[in-house]
């Protein structure tokens, strides 16, 4: 699985250069943060079905704290950027929980901290195939994508973000500012190659 191969990767060439939107979407992890920090992710996801036995809700207690305790872990470390640690709260939270977008979501927006952007669009997309409405994965989608110099992709997915959040939402306007400046340098970049295929054509 995808956050199976991140450990055995080496380490990654880490840049650091300044990328305006990449600290946007730094910033965007409270999105997540916010709708986890009651806990209420944590409720019933692991009771079984059934009266189970002591043991067992012994054991189901224990990885509900764990994966609470793993994920806080990573959400201060991804606040501190501390990103390979945050890496390594979220491997093991994905390891506990699988099928928890928040889990891929903030994974995404580690990776994009070290400018892996590749892993960072892959676990922005499992968020979204394990849940439809898990809003931020595509504005983390969004900028994961323009790092890949995908411009118009990365236009479609915060394009979607826009539209799928509340007009008084904090990351609208930076959403906004985002698109403004993608599609301002588009038509920039559209009307240069128009103007070198005139002088192509004209000499």
């Amino acid at each position: 699985m995808r956050w199976q191969t991140l450990r055995s990767s080496g380490r990654p060439d880490v840049r650091w250069r300044a990328l305006v939107v990449t600290g946007m979407v730094i910033a965007a992890g409270g999105l997540v943060i916010a709708s986890v920090s009651d806990g209420s992710l944590f409720g019933s996801r692991f009771a079984a079905p059934g009266t189970p036995v002591a043991g067992q809700v012994d054991a189901t207690d224990r990885v509900r704290q764990e994966i609470h305790q793993r994920f806080q872990q990573g959400v201060i470390m991804l606040h501190a950027k501390q990103h390979e640690h945050a890496i390594t709260a979220f491997h093991r939270v994905l390891e506990l929980d699988p099928a928890m977008p928040e889990a891929h979501v903030n994974m995404g927006f580690a990776l994009i901290g070290l400018e892996r952007y590749s892993a960072a669009r892959d676990f922005f997309e499992s968020a979204i195939e394990l849940r439809r409405g898990q809003v931020n994965a595509y504005y983390g989608l969004a900028v994961a994508l323009d790092g890949l110099h995908d411009r118009p992709a990365a236009i479609g997915a915060m394009r979607t973000f826009v539209h799928l959040t509340k007009p008084d939402d904090p990351y609208q306007r930076k959403a906004q500012a985002a698109l403004w400046e993608w599609e301002a340098d588009r038509e920039q970049g559209g009307a240069a190659a128009g103007r070198a295929r005139g002088r192509e054509a004209g000499g």
